[in-house]
């Protein structure tokens, strides 16, 4: 499983059942080396996005122009994003591997962390700059060359000395993980 700490506005989106699942997803007892993502809901241009980011990593994955019944299929959406994502970056054949092998259902809670809640928005406000900056819409960005984007800026993290940069830290994980 794929632990996704939600925030209010999208869990009162998301079909969950008791379990915390989507519709017709069964949850693993075991946890993913890739668990571990924040999620939020954000409105851009009146259109629903959901901005993940993971973490350790900071990784971020963008899905914009979400409609209701495409949140019943945030696992898929999820998967999409995140593979093409690392096809962008330019991970390798292993890691791609190793990200296929390491997805698992998404099981979604509400708990939360303000240092990673913190990079979402400022990952938030850099998209609503760019699109207000380059006068474009929501609907031309495209999800994975704009992930790669906002993957592509350092991020800090609370006891963390240095700076995390999200595309190299992603990769090392999953150059790392078993």
């Amino acid at each position: 499983m794929i632990r996704l700490h939600c925030t209010k506005k999208l869990l009162a989106k998301l079909p969950l059942n008791e379990s915390g699942t989507l519709p017709n997803q069964e949850c693993t007892a075991t946890e993913s080396p890739l668990s571990g993502w924040h999620a939020n809901l954000i409105i851009l241009q009146r259109r629903q996005c959901v901005l993940f980011v993971h973490d350790a990593t900071r990784f971020p994955l963008f899905a914009p122009s979400l409609k209701k019944a495409d949140f019943a299929r945030l696992d898929w959406h999820f998967t999409d994003v995140f593979m093409n994502t690392l096809l962008k970056v330019s991970a390798s054949e292993q890691a791609l591997d190793k990200a296929e092998r390491f997805l698992a259902p998404l099981v979604c809670d509400s708990d939360c962390n303000r240092s990673v809640q913190g990079t979402m928005n400022q990952m938030t406000q850099d998209l609503e700059t760019r699109l207000w900056f380059n006068r474009s819409s929501v609907a031309d960005l495209l999800p994975y060359s704009t992930s790669a984007w906002l993957a592509e800026r350092p991020c800090t993290i609370k006891g963390i000395k240095d700076c995390v940069w999200p595309t190299k830290a992603m990769l090392s994980l999953l150059e790392k993980a078993e």
